[in-house]
């Protein structure tokens, strides 16, 4: 696991899956990195599907990348996005307004921010 901003309390979270062997994650990871630097209101979470196996647990990925949404520890997101960062922008700033509602999900990926100590 990879923090990519500073901790935060409330607000919202990012958890992006990833896999350190794919290609196209390389190109997500720094753009999730500037993203997460100019937004100081929410956290942001790399996971590694291999490396961060405990934490992924019973998630099913099926493509790269994949993101998880987060607010106030309720998930109102949770998909595979493209991978160029305007979408990924506009994406997350869907969910900034906090307009978003509570996204059906898998349990594993409801209980994500526990596992991560949020």
């Amino acid at each position: 696991m990879q923090r990519l901003s500073a901790p935060q309390r409330g607000g919202y979270l990012v958890v992006c899956f990833c896999a350190a062997w794919c290609d196209t994650c390389d190109g997500v990871r720094a753009a999730l990195q500037r993203i997460a630097a100019a937004d100081p209101t929410a956290e942001y979470i790399w996971l590694d599907i291999e490396d961060d196996a405990a934490l992924v647990g019973d998630i099913e990925i099926e493509n790269f990348p994949t993101l998880a949404v987060y607010r106030d520890g309720e998930p109102v997101f949770f998909g595979v996005s493209p991978p160029q960062e305007g979408v990924i922008r506009r994406t997350l700033g869907a969910f900034a307004s906090g307009d978003a509602s509570r996204a059906e999900v898998p349990n594993a990926v409801s209980r994500l921010p526990v596992e991560l100590g949020r």
